[in-house]
């Protein structure tokens, strides 16, 4: 199976042909057990992008800790009981622990979360 600049030189060479005979032609083929060819065109496209300088999923957001689950859209809901709920990946991320405490700072548009020990220093 070819791969890096390997792989993109013979994209390169075979220009318009079937994708099934590019997949072919750069190895990414496999044998069933009947004995029938099975083109592997996942890896075939994951290898392609990473030659390309596209690295896909390893570890996603999480920093290679555990299963990567939905990305974090930093945004958030008042909830119904009038709270505001800053997630556990949220607080993670800035290495909080509970008991941790901050002073809360209104300003026109915007919350700040100011650690106490922070706003002692100011």
């Amino acid at each position: 199976m070819l791969t890096g600049s390997e792989l993109l030189a013979k994209v390169k060479e075979l220009g318009d042909v079937s994708k099934s005979d590019l997949v072919r032609s750069a190895g990414y083929v496999s044998t069933k057990k009947d004995g029938t060819e099975r083109l592997n065109f996942t890896a075939f496209y994951e290898a392609l992008l990473e030659a390309k300088g596209v690295s896909l999923g390893d570890g996603g957001g999480s920093g290679g800790k555990g299963r990567p689950g939905r990305s974090l859209s930093y945004a958030t809901k008042i909830q119904f009981n009038g709270n505001l709920l800053v997630g556990k990946a949220y607080t993670a991320q800035l290495g909080l622990k509970p008991g941790d405490e901050f002073e809360i700072k209104l300003g026109r548009k915007q919350i700040q979360l100011i650690p106490l020990g922070a706003a002692e220093e100011e």
